[in-house]
């Protein structure tokens, strides 16, 4: 009955977020439906102790993330920058390589260290414009986004900095390099598969004549001036925020220490408030490289920006708040749900996967599709079954590194269900609705869960790590 429970919740929260209702209102319902039916004393207790908190510790840590998110990404588009760079992009490879070109831009993005919900914020002014130009259906944006940021570059290639990749090295004593060959060869599957779906997709819409669409909600406003910068400048912007993520990823830690206190300036006697930096330092990182960007924008296409920056930097905070109050609803949905009795049932009953690597991969896959959390899930399913993963792996004979590749690629399997935030946030941002949309990012989904299955085939039949 407690697995039925949890499996219901599930099974309600993707169906409301299918079907376009708001994931803000409904994951508290699916999530405390599920304690009032396993424990109606708890109902209270887990909304304002566990949802609420885990909420609200998600907003505290990454709310000015999706604001300067939105803000960069707003004014990309005000500056006539993305303009630029389709322009740009269709002289250099053409536009039937539309695709591509996206793809390539938010891999180069995830994989400098910027976060997938800014790469979204950031890319999708300049995807929308290129589809249009190309005259490829709108509705399969978030498919080509969520290739070049969900998939290889978040946790499949090697020494990528995004967090899916350095949860698995505090639990295996491993690197974001651990077992280059089999990351490779994963992001190569991956790619290679995704591009070939998304391309049949392109044509088949070709064939039956559907165009960039028509009457779409949040469309990027169209660039009022009469020139357009070069595509370089247009794409400093976009550089600036992965060098400066990266300069600053190394530069905190060493100017600010393990931890910063200090003593509020208030009536009374105050308690110190101490800050461990290591637990911040990425975000910070990700914060002030996006200030820098903003900043650049501003310096290069400061005349188009101002004119319009009032009415646009609204709507950019208005997205932000949508998209990080979905995610933050998830957050907490999933907290609440690991917590149930149901949710133990489910942890215990894939240890019975004999093989240790498969074992490994049902297990991270599984437990994110049911918290909607690449990391949460992965998070996780590492604290409760890490020293089990070891210890198998150990009997048969695999390295660590194959263990952290394995748990890495599989965390960004199933998370991507209807519910799952990162989706949420990129139909939001594109304007977009599951009916229209999902069909792509779950194809996709598919092939990033096989890519999993590819590595550990690769493993036991090469030997290659």
């Amino acid at each position: 009955m407690a697995l039925l429970i949890v499996l219901a919740a599930l099974a309600f929260l993707m169906l409301v977020a299918y079907r376009g209702y708001s994931v803000i209102l409904f994951a508290p319902v699916a999530a405390l439906g599920a304690v009032l039916l396993s424990d109606p004393g708890l109902v209270a207790p887990m909304f304002t102790g566990l949802f609420m908190d885990k909420m609200v510790g998600f907003l505290k840590l990454y709310f000015p993330v999706f604001m300067l998110g939105a803000v960069f990404g707003k004014l990309i588009e005000l500056s006539g920058f993305s303009r630029a760079i389709v322009a740009g992009t269709i002289g250099l490879l053409g536009e039937k390589r539309a695709m591509l070109s996206i793809v390539l831009v938010c891999a180069l993005l995830t994989y400098g260290g910027v976060s997938l919900f800014v790469v979204v914020f950031a890319v999708y002014p300049f995807a929308a414009e290129l589809f249009r130009q190309a005259r490829i259906p709108k509705r399969l944006i978030p498919g080509t986004i969520a290739l070049g940021a969900f998939t290889f570059t978040m946790d499949s290639l090697p020494g990528t900095p995004q967090i899916q990749n350095i949860i698995p090295t505090a639990f295996f004593g491993t690197d974001t390099w651990a077992a280059p060959w089999l990351g490779t060869l994963g992001s190569v599957f991956i790619l290679g598969a995704g591009l070939l779906y998304l391309e049949r997709r392109r044509r088949a819409a070709a064939l039956a004549g559907e165009g960039y669409g028509g009457d779409l909600a949040d469309e990027p406003a169209t660039y009022a001036g009469d020139r357009l910068a070069h595509p370089l400048v247009a794409l400093l912007p976009l550089l600036v925020v992965g060098v400066a993520n990266k300069l600053l990823t190394l530069a905190i830690p060493r100017v600010y220490g393990a931890t910063q206190s200090f003593v509020p300036t208030v009536v009374g006697a105050a308690p110190p408030v101490v800050q461990e930096v290591s637990k911040v330092a990425a975000i910070w990182a990700v914060e002030g490289a996006l200030l820098l960007g903003i900043l650049t924008v501003f310096a290069f296409a400061w005349r188009p920006v101002v004119a319009r920056f009032a009415e646009g930097s609204k709507a950019a905070v208005g997205g932000a708040l949508l998209a990080s109050m979905n995610t933050a609803s998830e957050y907490g949905f999933g907290a609440v749900i690991a917590a149930l009795p149901g949710f133990r049932v489910v942890a215990d009953g894939l240890h019975a996967i004999p093989n240790p690597l498969v074992n490994e991969a049902v297990s991270v896959t599984a437990l994110a599709g049911i918290t909607g959390s690449a990391s949460g899930g992965l998070s996780i399913a590492l604290a409760a079954m890490g020293e089990s993963f070891v210890r198998n792996a150990e009997a048969a004979g695999i390295p660590m590194e194959v263990l952290h590749r394995i748990a890495a690629m599989a965390s960004g399997g199933m998370d991507t269900l209807p519910h799952n935030g990162a989706v949420i946030t990129l139909l939001a941002v594109t304007g977009l609705t599951h009916r229209q949309s999902y069909r792509d990012i779950f194809a996709i989904t598919v092939i990033k869960t096989l890519a999993v299955f590819v590595a550990i085939v690769a493993y036991y039949a090469l030997g290659v790590v």
